[in-house]
């Protein structure tokens, strides 16, 4: 008698789609050891990539209709088990379906069926390949750098990116081979000596009990965080465990990137970021899934890593914005990697110079340790000084008072180098008619056309929807022919500095300069060299960077952050500042920072000058309180958009009307335009809701949200964003 066959498994699959549920499908062989494997299933009219979560004997789905996997990656290692609990997390806290969360964590390439296999970490030169570069024409340039390169030992695909051409015949003729980069020379200067403060940071999270701590490493711009950020993935390293750093933008990466390399020059070091082709990016994921890399650094993302020998996270920049994503999975890096640290039993640390209100807050309530670093790390380098420079009396030409043109002079004699900060990209924030009072808008936004300047003359762009069109040559209201630039960007700015210092070199960096690859870098190497004298930048060239010979910073435009309507506003403008003054005298010589204003009495600005950001603190946490917001509620907005306002209205409404019967503690506002009210002709708007119980208002968002999916919304497009820091 034959036994009976073995009955087919049922796995449960999470697919990207925007229904909070998993899909059953039938998957002969399946076993445990294939959850958080990749799958391909048939879905609607083609086929559609997931993650197994798990096995079931029985479906609610009847035997005949269910379908078979199409197949089952069994390639690449699965999932582990602690990222997809984050997932999980980070699907159920901010309020998104599990399989859309998933999905949105993989690489690209892992999103497609067929893919390129990952790219090796680098590539070497043949005992074939080192013969025949010995006879390489002088007129193959190409091969001849890629010989050159080739023969400082094994380069990686990024070092050859210009080079894929002769690359990849090489690698066909058998002159080149796979390989992983090799190890570095070994260091041989010695770490510089801590201070006082950088010894007690890195002695007391090092002498703490083992498991989850947090730690909050409050220092002052130069006050050498990244010394004990070091210190602290040496012990790391030493242990046989991985370090993850998080970086909020992609230009950081490479300065860090550098500085690791030269201290751990034998470990395995992984870049992740948006920048990164998508085989590289790949190639490094799986370095890091599989055990291979020790150390990681990257942007946002990067925290749902696979690391199965995780020791320790660092987020630098706590404060910064970048950690929180916008569209899709609405997460905020920083905290999901506090909640990894404490789901992994590891210690992370909070670095930054003006931390968020509310991770300063955790540390006044002593849920984070604070360390603080109150000096500069160079022994001769001390705080910049902090000036004022009253507009209403010394008025600004061109954008410049002329306390900071006879700076810039002055600075300039030296020969040393200056940054103008500006946070305004573009040639003009609008166009102006002179007779009328006309300002040129965007036809399909809430928003000014911003003028730029091409190599042929002028473009009117819309920084949101991405709209361009030439300037018109009448006003559209008067007629009038008097149509003028109003107001200052980076370009004007760099003109009039052009005009003023006809001697100076001069470099603009914004995001117009960066766009393309190894730009900014290029832009890092030229004011290393002192081959710039004057910096013009907005933000990108205010976090983090060290320029050694800048003794000089000036601020234009900062003003514009004092009449917002976002309450973090001050929060953000106090750090932005207290940045962009941190790039002055970082090498033994004095900085000066000038900001010009029409409100030098206003209390931020004292609190500047003092580089007192505990006062800031304490006063806007004040402030908040009173007024009840966070940190001392929390917060989660319903955004409608909808092509008239009528329609996104009336379907908050219903959503208010929806969830007040079982509010409870959660205060659900009356529905408002958003700030922005249109956007690529798509009308806006917003419904708050908070409440003083994180937990109370999470239970509530579970049934609400659940309640709002199961309703029509036929021409609304709508998203939940928990903890949201846009209004």
């Amino acid at each position: 008698m034959t036994s009976p066959e073995p009955l087919a498994a049922i796995i449960q699959v999470a697919l990207n789609t925007p229904l909070d549920r998993l899909f059953d499908y039938l998957a002969p062989g399946a076993t445990e050891a294939d959850i958080g494997r990749r799958v391909w299933v048939p879905f609607g009219h083609r086929s559609q990539a997931g993650v197994i979560i798990g096995l079931v004997e029985h479906s609610a789905v009847p035997e005949g209709q269910m379908k078979p996997a199409t197949e089952i990656d069994r390639g690449l290692p699965p999932l582990p088990d602690d990222i997809l609990q984050l997932a999980r997390f980070a699907a159920t806290y901010y309020q998104q379906p599990l399989g859309a969360t998933l999905l949105s964590l993989l690489p690209p390439a892992l999103k497609r069926q067929r893919f390129r296999p990952a790219a090796p970490g680098a590539y070497r030169l043949t005992e074939a390949g080192d013969a025949h570069c010995q006879t390489l024409p002088a007129r193959a340039t190409a091969q001849q750098r890629l010989a050159a390169l080739l023969r400082q030992g094994p380069a990686t695909p990024a070092d050859l990116a210009d080079l894929r051409a002769p690359l990849r015949d090489w690698l066909r003729r058998g002159y080149v081979e796979p390989a992983e980069r090799l190890a570095g020379p070994s260091r041989t200067d010695a770490p510089p000596t801590l201070t006082p403060a950088q010894r007690y940071a890195t002695e007391t999270i090092l002498a703490a009990d083992p498991g989850f701590a947090a730690w909050l490493l409050h220092g002052v711009t130069g006050s050498g965080k990244t010394e004990v950020y070091l210190r602290l993935i040496e012990r790391t390293l030493a242990r046989g465990e991985q370090a993850l750093v998080l970086a909020p933008e992609i230009h950081l990466t490479p300065q860090l990137t550098e500085r690791f390399q030269q201290r751990f020059p034998d470990k395995r070091l992984v870049s992740l970021h948006s920048g990164l082709a998508d085989g590289e990016r790949l190639a490094g994921w799986l370095a890091c899934a599989e055990g291979h890399a020790d150390l990681v650094l990257g942007t946002r993302l990067s925290v749902f890593t696979p690391l199965p020998r995780l020791g320790l996270i660092l987020v630098d920049e706590e404060h910064d914005t970048s950690y929180k994503q916008m569209d899709g999975l609405r997460y905020h890096a920083r905290d999901v990697a506090v909640w990894r640290a404490r789901q992994r039993g590891v210690p992370i640390i909070l670095g930054s110079a003006t931390p968020a209100l509310e991770t300063w807050r955790n540390a006044q309530t002593d849920r984070y340790h604070l360390l603080s670093l109150p000096e500069r790390a160079h022994a001769e380098a001390s705080l910049p000084e902090i000036q004022l420079v009253d507009t209403r009396t010394d008025r600004a030409r061109q954008g410049l008072s002329s306390a900071l043109t006879e700076a810039l002079h002055a600075t300039l004699a030296r020969g040393e180098q200056s940054l103008v900060f500006i946070n305004r990209r573009g040639f003009a924030p609008t166009l102006y008619c002179q007779q009328c009072g006309h300002i040129s808008t965007c036809p399909r936004c809430s928003a000014n056309l911003v003028v730029h300047r091409l190599r042929h003359g002028f473009q009117l762009r819309c920084h949101h929807c991405g709209l361009a069109s030439r300037p018109p040559e009448t006003c559209p209201d008067c007629g009038g022919m008097d149509l003028r630039p109003f107001g200052q960007g980076t370009q004007k700015l760099e003109d009039t500095l052009t005009e003023a210092f006809p001697e100076a070199r001069i470099l603009r960096i914004d995001r117009d300069t960066t766009l393309r690859k190894g730009a900014f870098a290029e832009m890092r190497e030229a004011i290393a060299a002192r081959e710039i004298d004057i910096l013009v930048g907005t933000q990108i060239v205010a976090k983090g960077h060290d320029f050694p010979h800048l003794t000089l910073v000036g601020v234009v435009g900062a003003d514009q952050a004092l009449m917002s309507a976002d309450f973090r506003a001050s929060e953000r403008l106090f750090a932005q500042l207290m940045q962009v003054a941190g790039r002055a005298g970082r090498a033994g010589q004095p900085g000066r920072v000038l900001i010009q204003t029409d409100y030098p009495h206003h209390p931020l600005y004292a609190a500047l000058v003092a580089h007192d950001y505990p006062g800031f603190a304490k006063r806007t946490l004040k402030e908040r309180r009173e007024a009840e917001f966070p940190p001392y509620v929390h917060q989660a907005i319903l955004r409608a958009e909808a092509r008239n306002m009528a329609e996104a209205m009336a379907f908050l409404d219903d959503a208010r009307n929806l969830g007040l019967p079982s509010a409870g503690p959660v205060v659900l506002y009356d529905p408002v335009p958003a700030i922005m009210t249109r956007v690529s002709n798509w009308e806006r708007a917003q419904l708050l809701v908070q409440s003083r119980s994180r937990q109370a208002l999470q239970a509530f968002l579970s049934d609400w949200i659940t309640g709002l999916r199961a309703r029509p919304a036929r021409q609304i497009r709508w998203h939940l964003d928990v903890d949201p820091l846009d209004f």
